[in-house]
C-alpha cells in the first residue's frame, strides 16, 4: 500500500512569535502579580503605619538640622575668609609699591653711573657706548614712531554665566602682543616697549592664567605698544598680518585696535639682564696611563661604545 502525498510532508510546528508577544505584553508577568498582591493586601495601619510616618518625619528633621548647621558654619567662616583675602590683596599692593620704589631707585642709580662713566671716558667712547645701550635696550631712547593701542571689549551680560570674557576673542591675549611686537620689529622699529616695559633680545611675553606678563611684570588693558623707528614704519605695519588679524577681530568682537603716529616718544631702559654663559660639562682630565681618559679632549682612537666627535675627540 503506497503512502499518500500528505503522509510524506513533515508535520507543521507552530512556534510563538516572540516579537508580537513582546509588543502585546511589554511587562514581565511578575510585575502584574506584584501589583495584584499589593491591591489585595490591606494598607498599613495601626502602629506600623504610625511608626513609618514617625521615622520619615524624624529623617526630614535631621536632614533639615544638618543643612541649618552647615549654613551657619558657612556664614561664620565668611568674615575670616574675607579678612584673609583682604590681607593678601594688601600684601600684593605693598609689594608692588616696594618694587616700584626700588625700580625708580635703580633707574636713578643707573643714570648716575652713566654720568660718572661719561665723565671718565672720552667723547667718542661715551657716544659709542650710549649707541650700543640704545640698540640693546639698556639705555633710554627718544624719537618719533608709532603707537599701537589695544583695549579689551566691554564685558557682555552673559559672560558671567558662559565665561566667554575670560577666554574668548573679545579680549587681548598674550599672543596678540607677541605678533604686534614682532611685526613692528619687522617694519623697522629700533626700540619697542609695552605699557612702559622695554623689550630686548631676552624679553618674554607670556600668560599666567588670565594675566599677561612682560618680563614677569603684569600689564593690563589698555595695552599700548610704542615703537621708535623710521617714517615708513606705520605703512609697513599696516600691511602686516598681525594688523590684518587684529582689525578683523576688532570688527567681529568689539575689541579696540588703533594705530597712530606719535612724535617725541620716550622709551625707558630695560633692566639689566641676567645672562647665562655656557660651561663645559666635563673638564679635561690628564691621562695617567698614556691612553685617552674618559672626558679627555685629546685626539685618539675611540674606545668601545663611543663615537668620535667631529673634532676628533671622544664624547
Amino acid at each position: 500500500m503506497s503512502a499518500g502525498p500528505d503522509s510524506a510532508r513533515p508535520a507543521r510546528v507552530f512556534t510563538p512569535d516572540f516579537l508580537t508577544e513582546l509588543f502585546r505584553n511589554p511587562l514581565d508577568p511578575g510585575y502584574a502579580d506584584a501589583a495584584a498582591r499589593r491591591r489585595e493586601s490591606p494598607s498599613p495601619s495601626g502602629w506600623r503605619g504610625a511608626s513609618a510616618r514617625a521615622v520619615s518625619v524624624l529623617v526630614i528633621v535631621v536632614v533639615g538640622f544638618l543643612f541649618a548647621v552647615a549654613y551657619r558654619e558657612t556664614l561664620a567662616e565668611e568674615p575670616s575668609r574675607s579678612q584673609a583675602r583682604a590681607g593678601l590683596i594688601a600684601q600684593i599692593k605693598q609689594r608692588q609699591a616696594e618694587t616700584d620704589r626700588m625700580t625708580a631707585r635703580a633707574d636713578r642709580l643707573r643714570e648716575e653711573v652713566g654720568r660718572q662713566r661719561d665723565a671718565a671716558l672720552s667723547g667718542s667712547q661715551a657716544a659709542r657706548l650710549r649707541n650700543l645701550e640704545a640698540g640693546t635696550g639698556l639705555g633710554r631712547v627718544r624719537g618719533d614712531g608709532v603707537v599701537v593701542r589695544m583695549v579689551d571689549a566691554a564685558p557682555k551680560e552673559d559672560d558671567a554665566v558662559t565665561g566667554d570674557s575670560e577666554a574668548g576673542p573679545d579680549r587681548v591675549i598674550y599672543s596678540d602682543l607677541q605678533k604686534v611686537a614682532n611685526d613692528l620689529w619687522a617694519a623697522g622699529a629700533e626700540a619697542v616697549a609695552i605699557n612702559g616695559q622695554r623689550l630686548t633680545a631676552t624679553s618674554t611675553i607670556r600668560s599666567a592664567g588670565a594675566a599677561i606678563l612682560v618680563d614677569f611684570r603684569p600689564v593690563t588693558s589698555p595695552y599700548e605698544v610704542m615703537a621708535i623707528g623710521p617714517g615708513s614704519m606705520r605703512d609697513k605695519f599696516e600691511e602686516s598680518r598681525s594688523a590684518y588679524l587684529m582689525r578683523r577681530v576688532a570688527k567681529q568682537t568689539g575689541l579696540s585696535f588703533q594705530v597712530r603716529e606719535a612724535e617725541d616718544l620716550t622709551l625707558p631702559a630695560a633692566p639689566e639682564p641676567r645672562l647665562r654663559y655656557a660651561q663645559p660639562s666635563v673638564s679635561p682630565v690628564p691621562s695617567l696611563s698614556g691612553s685617552a681618559a674618559v672626558g679627555s679632549t685629546s685626539p685618539g682612537p675611540a674606545g668601545p661604545g663611543t663615537s668620535p666627535s667631529p673634532s676628533g675627540g671622544v664624547r
